[in-house]
């Protein structure tokens, strides 16, 4: 694997650690990869901290998508960028046909821990590319797209976006993105540098990503104040002040767009 594509460690380290502590998000498989693979980490990156943010913010993601789903039930599930991350496990299938799609060296490794079966497929694409989406039929698609904006270039993101508006008639979008000044610090303090990432992009005004149909609905919360809540003590406070307040904000977004 590359180094955009070993980040997936850090969020599957994440969902495993807060698993295993029953708070905030229940990831039997997430345990189960972590414990049978034992991918190296070190420093920030197997942080207990950062493991929390991200538990947290697959939590939120997976509400959203829940959601999403009760009101769409006609909808595709697009899980762009999956990793090795059990979401389909931990939320289900819902009536719903489900695609995890990745890099081919992702998923030939997700295929040792997740089978396809009935409306679950898990396809081999770069999503940056053209033509990946014809294996998918039109319609509704409910997307989410975590942890990956930060990995494209705006014109790459723009133009992904461009390609999802013009197959489907409608699209409900869940995306983290970093600020730009995020993007820029990044270069020399990020946990990612960990597994070899140095480049990473970066918006302020999520109305950059609009067109073609597509509008922005509104921004989220990343930490939400009762899964904050679930951790104990000087952690809480910690947590709260360095990774949920007002310089968390300036780092990272998570916004809604639909179609």
């Amino acid at each position: 694997m590359d180094s955009v594509n070993k980040t997936l460690y850090i969020p599957l380290y994440g969902k495993a650690f807060v698993s295993r502590k029953g708070i905030i998000l229940k990831d039997t498989k997430a345990e189960e990869i972590w414990e049978k693979e034992g991918f190296p980490l070190k420093g920030k990156s197997k942080s207990k901290w950062l493991a929390y943010y991200m538990g947290m913010r697959s939590a939120v993601f997976d509400r959203w998508l829940i959601q999403k789903m009760e009101e769409f039930p006609e909808a595709a599930v697009l899980h762009l960028g999956c990793g090795m991350d059990s979401r389909i496990e931990r939320v289900g299938l819902r009536g719903h046909r489900w695609y995890d799609v990745d890099f081919p060296e992702v998923i030939k490794q997700r295929e040792a821990y997740f089978r396809e079966q009935g409306d679950y497929r898990m396809l081999r694409a770069d999503i940056r590319q053209d033509g990946w989406l014809a294996e998918i039929p039109g319609g509704s698609a409910i997307v989410i797209l975590e942890g990956v904006s930060m990995y494209l270039k705006i014109e790459e993101m723009k133009h992904f976006l461009e390609n999802l508006c013009a197959h489907f008639e409608r699209v409900y979008l869940l995306t983290d993105c970093y600020t730009l000044f995020a993007a820029k610090a990044s270069r020399f303090k990020n946990p990612i540098n960990d597994v070899g990432v140095t480049q990473v992009y970066g918006l302020d005004d999520p109305q950059i990503l609009t067109g073609e149909g597509l509008s922005f609905v509104r921004e989220h919360e990343i930490t939400p104040r009762d899964l904050i809540g679930q951790l104990q003590g000087m952690e809480r406070s910690i947590f709260q002040k360095v990774y949920a307040g007002k310089i968390a904000g300036k780092m990272y977004r998570l916004y809604e767009y639909r179609k």
